[in-house]
């Protein structure tokens, strides 16, 4: 994780947010549209505005930027995936709630930090956090499922997931394509999709979007 220590810098942050976000925000496009392979920290460091020195008495390696972009697309969602978990709501309405919080958070990422995940890097020990948090994440999805009484719950985790996720592809093909409301009809969809009651439907989206407007806003927009 980034350092909160570094050298002072020459130029002016280009975010106004500091040098470490500087620095992920730099990574972040680079990383969306070369590919992270192909990024050096060099080219980083250039587009983040500091000396390539610099860069490491913020972030120990390219990996270490990485992680922080990643695990920033998925902590917030796990936060309030607990949060859901711990409340008496409908569980129909936490999925819907959960679903368009986790739509959004994508939706909401600068440089579609998502569209890393299946980089073959991702894959490494290097990224155990990423990957536990992911595992978090995934079982709370089985776990409101399950109470929504899909017999299937187990089968509907991933093709759920990959629902949500979907957005990232969507992003890609037309970045311009989707938003807030994108995010509220992959929630829609996620319920139709594990065949929850048609009768009952609206109750729970109406009930789904106040958790979600209860929900604070602050952690729906990444590093990036």
């Amino acid at each position: 994780m980034p350092q909160t220590r570094g050298r002072p810098r020459s130029v002016e942050s280009p975010t106004g947010l500091g040098t470490a976000e500087d620095v992920l925000h730099a990574a972040g496009q680079l990383f969306s549209d070369r590919g992270f392979s192909a990024t050096s920290t060099h080219a980083i460091a250039d587009a983040a505005g500091i000396r390539q020195a610099s860069l490491y008495h913020y972030f120990a390696s390219k990996n270490e930027i990485l992680l922080a972009l990643l695990v920033g697309t998925v902590s917030p969602s796990v936060g309030t995936a607990r949060s859901l978990l711990a409340t008496q709501a409908p569980a129909a309405a936490r999925l819907w709630a959960l679903c368009a919080w986790d739509a959004r958070l994508l939706v909401n990422d600068r440089f579609n930090v998502g569209s890393l995940y299946l980089q073959p890097e991702v894959n490494g020990d290097y990224f155990t956090e990423f990957h536990a948090l992911r595992r978090e994440l995934r079982q709370a999805y089985g776990q409101l499922i399950c109470d929504c009484g899909d017999e299937n719950a187990v089968e509907m985790i991933d093709l759920v997931l990959g629902l949500v996720e979907s957005v990232i592809l969507l992003r890609r093909r037309d970045p311009d394509g989707v938003d807030d409301h994108t995010a509220g009809l992959v929630a829609d969809g996620a319920l139709r999709l594990i065949s929850f009651p048609p009768q009952d439907f609206v109750a729970a989206r109406e009930a789904g979007v106040r958790l979600l407007a209860a929900l604070p806003d602050s952690a729906v927009r990444p590093p990036g």
